[in-house]
């Protein structure tokens, strides 16, 4: 026995049902030909991942169920072929008042022109990013599906993503007669999450005794990224195959029968450092934004510090040196330093690159000002001017030529508020809005040793690097005259807001209890500042985003 199947890795956009449909089609036909019997595709591929609240629109659901027919019909010449694809399926009862879900995240088994049989998902994940309680009530059945035909047939145990972390839905498969585990996926990357996956799904594999494949998505989706990264176990739980991550790719694995036991054969890629997932999550994240809403191209405001730097190196990798432009927008108290190493960076990279001088506007609002200012010192007022007059200068460069603004902050600063409102927090995409300023540090220095997409190598000034950070908007400023070292700060960071650790339990850990107070403090009065922000990439397990809702006014600290 040996059945040959494909995983359609692809990269569907949220509510283009038409080019998702043409996406499966092609794909199906290219591993048909190479001889496929069984396609799978990610889950709810008919519709994109995550279509939110388009879910609760009924024409929506009945566009996707015309999809899924769309599809079935244009493959039914396909004979003995078997296509997954996964959609949303039924509907709700709804008042102004209440609820109550009769859909389902589900897959249908399509064959010949024909729905063959159809899963509803089981586990509906409801915490970080996942909100599927809001849109579908489990599903309590059984799928499983012949592949392949005659002595080459396989019998199948459909699972949609979440099931397979939990042990029942795999083991009622296999008692059912599953003889090869196949789950689609759309799991949302942070740092480590694809071989997470592998470990979990090898614990199912020894289980169950069962073979397993997974499927899954590749692309950008608003503050998410799916990193493909689909594979393959043996029965015992070893990697029989990997595919590429972040990009698109058909993954073809040989089911074989050998010796009373299933095998899988399949090309392996090799495992990937941390570095190089974060930096082709941020360029993905960064395309698809761009690419799938349309924009022509992105400008930033380039400083001469290491986080402006570090977004223009993903945006070049990301949409290409033409479609940039970096502004530099010097104030009385930009060190000459910054602007002659923005002026290198941009060259190295070769983005087009202006400077505009905020000194006239910064004058002009001080003057302004001065007769209701009398008798205060200047302060972060007078900062906090410098900042928005950036901002106004940038929006209006997007307004008139179309490209989206990419915002330079990362993700200390918007825990501790260390940003301007309608400053440098203006724009349309937040590329590093998750990742903390010690890891900006180590990622400049790993693009600036590799040059995975060939825009350069070395396209980081060092000084950028080396010189302590400094938002230049008062004489001499650095950033640690405001808040704790970095190091100190993003560990604080990664405990209270990632891992929900208590202040008491991070002082017990050897921290600075004046440092825990400071940052925790200024975590909670800051939340009204993030509701603001623009959406940006999730890249750890708990981001400012979908997997952070605080509310603004509240008493408690934990």
């Amino acid at each position: 026995m040996t059945l040959s199947l494909c995983v359609a890795q692809l990269n569907f956009i949220v509510g283009d049902l038409d080019g998702n449909v043409k996406k499966i089609v092609d794909a199906a036909k290219q591993a048909y030909a190479d001889g496929a019997r069984l396609l799978l595709t990610p889950e709810l591929s008919i519709c994109g991942y995550a279509a939110e609240d388009l879910f609760l629109r009924p024409a929506f659901i009945h566009a996707c169920d015309d999809a899924v027919k769309a599809v079935a019909q244009q493959l039914a010449g396909l004979k003995g072929l078997s296509v997954v694809v996964g959609h949303p399926m039924g509907g709700d009862s709804r008042t102004r008042s209440v609820a109550v879900q009769q859909r389902h995240n589900a897959a249908s088994v399509l064959r010949e022109g024909q729905v063959v049989a159809t899963y509803a998902k089981r586990e509906l994940p409801n915490y970080q990013v996942f909100d599927e309680r809001r849109y579908f009530t489990p599903g309590n059945g059984v799928c499983v599906f012949t592949a392949g035909e005659g002595a080459d047939a396989v019998k199948v145990g459909l699972l949609i993503c979440e099931d397979a972390w939990f042990e029942e839905p795999a083991r009622l498969a296999k008692e059912a007669g599953a003889e090869l585990l196949a789950v689609i996926n759309a799991s949302p990357f942070h740092v480590g999450k694809g071989y997470e996956r592998e470990a979990m799904m090898a614990q199912r594999c020894q289980a169950t005794g069962l073979p397993l494949v997974y499927a899954h998505l590749v692309g950008g989706q608003d503050e998410v990224v799916f990193e493909g990264h689909s594979f393959a176990l043996n029965a015992d739980g070893s990697v029989a195959g990997r595919a590429p991550s972040f990009k698109e790719n058909l993954f073809v694995a040989l089911v074989e029968l050998a010796q009373a036991a299933i095998k899988i054969e399949a090309r392996v890629e090799p495992e990937r450092s941390p570095e190089a997932d974060l930096w082709d999550a941020l360029v993905l994240g960064v395309r698809d934004y761009i690419g799938k809403n349309g924009f022509p191209g992105a400008l930033l405001g380039l400083s001469g510090g290491i986080d402006s730097a570090l977004v223009l190196a993903v945006a070049v990798d990301a949409i290409g040196k033409d479609r940039v432009r970096a502004v530099m927008m010097p104030s009385p108290y930009t060190a000459d330093i910054s602007w002659i190493d923005a002026r290198d960076m941009a060259a190295r990279l070769g983005v087009r690159y202006d400077e505009i001088s905020i000194v006239p506007e910064f004058e002009a609002f001080k003057a302004s000002l001065a007769p209701h200012f009398v008798g205060r010192a200047e302060d972060t007022t007078e900062e906090n001017i410098q900042a928005r007059i950036r901002g106004t200068l940038l929006m209006a460069l997007s307004n008139k030529f179309g490209s989206i603004v990419l915002t330079t902050g990362n993700k200390s600063e918007m825990a501790t508020g260390y940003c301007t409102l309608y400053g440098d927090m203006a724009g349309g995409f937040a590329v590093i809005k998750d990742l903390a300023k010690t890891t900006v540090f180590k990622l400049c220095r790993w693009r600036n040793a590799h040059d995975p997409y060939g825009t350069g190598s070395a396209p980081i000034p060092e000084r950028i690097i080396t010189r302590p950070p400094s938002a230049e908007l008062r004489p001499d400023q650095k950033d640690q005259d405001s808040l704790p070292p970095y190091e100190v700060l993003d560990a604080i960071l990664e405990r209270y807001m990632e891992n929900d650790e208590s202040i008491e339990s991070i002082i017990a850990a050897g921290f600075a209890p004046a440092d825990v107070v400071k940052v925790t403090r200024l975590i909670k009065i800051n939340e009204y500042k993030r509701r603001q922000a623009p959406v940006g990439i999730r890249v750890t397990h708990r981001s400012f985003g979908k997997d952070w809702r605080y509310p603004i006014t509240s008493k408690f600290r934990a």
